[in-house]
């Protein structure tokens, strides 16, 4: 059993050296390819206001979260969520990072979640897939044709429930073309790869026009309407 969370946060700014912190936290859970409807959504206190152009994408306002816990109080209950699981985040450094400095902020015995989950970043993967090309989540829902009409703000279940539509896209179905072949090891990454015909192969047969065959054929040429200088055939 493969049990797969993709996850999102949204934070009240880039940077964590200028003292921001998690608002938000979006999972939705996968198992053997199929979403279970078993999501973790969490909003959290951050005991700071939100950069302006944080607010900007998330919308998310100091007021709406006054009342909702602390990171230490729901810390456990989400590590007992992801454990185990293979985490997919698009840019998990970001992600990973502001996680791992809210453990270490509240004290958890946990200080790194690779300590208890395999993380894989979707965003390294679409740049294997697409190289040279955007591969933003809105560029590969576009790529992909996923529906995302409904994101007009940022917000990390919303985000999740994306990202798993764009994974799903990305790494489903045949994806080489055999000729001759069986199977690819480069089918799951996407690549289509020609492989050369056996050699074994018969011979192809050609066959010549007879003389006569030639003589009529010349003879339909000469009676097409366009003067012999500029048919085509000539």
């Amino acid at each position: 059993m493969l049990r797969q969370i993709f996850l999102d946060t949204e934070t009240t700014g880039l940077e964590i050296r200028d003292g921001n912190r998690i608002i938000e936290i979006g999972c939705v859970e996968m198992i053997d390819r199929k979403l279970t409807n078993n999501n973790y959504h969490q909003y959290i206190k951050p005991d700071r206001e939100s950069e302006e152009g944080a607010l900007a994408v998330h919308g998310i306002t100091t007021e709406f979260l006054s009342d909702k816990p602390r990171f230490e109080d729901i810390a456990e209950d989400f590590l007992s969520y992801i454990k185990g699981a293979e985490l997919i985040i698009h840019n998990a450094p970001f992600d990973v990072g502001y996680l791992n400095h809210e453990l270490g902020l509240a004290n958890s015995s946990v200080k790194n979640i690779a300590s208890i989950s395999e993380i894989v970043d979707s965003l390294v993967l679409a740049r294997q897939m697409h190289p040279g090309q955007r591969n933003s989540l809105d560029a590969l829902c576009k790529r992909y044709d996923i529906n995302n009409l409904h994101r007009e703000l940022h917000g990390a279940l919303l985000d999740s429930e994306i990202l798993a539509d764009v994974y799903l896209a990305m790494t489903g179905g045949q994806k080489t073309l055999l000729l001759g072949e069986e199977n690819s090891d480069e089918s799951d990454a996407g690549i289509i790869s020609f492989n050369r015909l056996s050699d074994s192969r018969s011979p192809l047969t050609v066959l010549s026009a007879s003389s006569l065959e030639i003589e009529e054929h010349q003879k339909y040429i000469e009676g097409l309407d366009a003067p012999l200088d500029k048919n085509l055939w000539n």
